[in-house]
């Protein structure tokens, strides 16, 4: 608050007392007082008045201040009226008091809104678990008919279901998050064996090497963000040469894995872009495509502490780093091995 905003408010009240100053004065003069006299009691006047008025806006602003601290350290801005004490100004207590009801409305729709979000997750998860059965009896079919074409299908199906239930989850991490060491090598070998029909059939070129690095993170979550990259690379990748690189660097703050195609690029003014949710880009000519894979892959590793970096010139390459710190656990755990 404003020293002169607080004046404003107080105008009437200096108005009143101005006029009575002017009236005592009148009377003052009108009994042949001292001119000197009333001029020294209008000042003393004006003098304490004024005192008084700073001292109040002092302590105003003291009590405002404390409020603004009160609410700044609320992680639930919207819990204020359970904390803020009630007034003794009569105007404000009828402030505090529509304060107070409209909180509460606001709390009870936020506990609604938490709840139908509660059983649409679980609705979500219920319908995954169930259908990715059919979508394995499926895939097992088309194995053994040997029928490339309908395998890709099904295989599209899986994706796009294990989307839907880490898009459903991605908000709820730490109650789905379990930290373990991760050998860099497994688990690349085994996002791969889920897209070997994918690369042997597009002739795809894998040149892996220097994986020999441990991380710790969630190897579960970090297996989805490995399998949306991977099914980028191999989407985009050209249509002659194919080639995916996929090696880590093991650096003295962190352990840089990388994964690189040589596929079709991303244009310089999408490379901002490409983390955004639904964005798909101006030059990759995929009807199917979602824009949910690096969407997802990028929230989900800001969650697990990860760095996700895209690097890409088209026509060229598109380079994709995830970066695993190194800290305390990661020295102590290493230190102990």
């Amino acid at each position: 608050m404003k020293f002169v905003d607080f004046i404003e408010e107080k105008i009437t009240f200096l108005l009143y007392q101005t006029s009575f100053l002017l009236l005592l004065s009148i009377l003052l003069k009108s009994l042949e007082i001292d001119l000197s006299f009333i001029l020294f009691l209008c000042l003393f006047f004006l003098f304490t008045n004024f005192l008084f008025l700073g001292i109040e806006f002092l302590r105003l602003t003291s009590k405002n201040k404390k409020i603004e601290n009160l609410y700044n350290s609320l992680e639930e801005k919207y819990l204020i009226s359970e904390v803020l004490p009630k007034s003794k100004n009569l105007e404000n207590q009828a402030y505090y008091d529509a304060l107070k009801i409209a909180c509460k409305s606001m709390n009870d729709k936020i506990s609604n809104l938490q709840k139908e979000k509660e059983e649409y997750q679980e609705y979500i998860e219920s319908f995954v678990h169930e259908i990715k059965t059919p979508i394995a009896a499926l895939s097992l079919v088309y194995d053994n008919q040997k029928d490339y074409e309908l395998k890709v299908e099904i295989q599209k199906i899986s994706n796009l279901i294990e989307q839907i239930l880490y898009y459903a989850r991605s908000d709820t991490t730490e109650h789905d998050y379990f930290v373990r060491s991760i050998s860099l090598s497994d688990l690349i070998h085994n996002v791969l064996l889920e897209y070997k029909d994918y690369i042997l059939h597009q002739k795809i070129a894998l040149k892996i090497h220097d994986l020999e690095n441990i991380v710790y993170t969630d190897e579960k979550w970090l297996n989805f963000i490995l399998s949306q990259i991977i099914q980028n690379a191999i989407k985009y990748c050209k249509e002659k040469k194919k080639e995916i690189e996929i090696f880590s660097t093991n650096n003295k703050n962190n352990i840089v894995l990388t994964i690189k195609d040589n596929g079709i690029g991303i244009e310089k003014s999408d490379l901002k872009r490409v983390f955004e949710k639904g964005f798909t880009g101006s030059n990759r000519g995929q009807k199917t495509a979602t824009g949910m894979g690096l969407y997802l892959s990028k929230k989900l590793s800001d969650r697990l502490g990860l760095n996700l970096k895209i690097f890409s010139e088209k026509d060229l390459y598109t380079k994709i780093e995830i970066i695993f710190p190194k800290n305390n656990f990661y020295q102590n755990r290493m230190s102990k091995a």
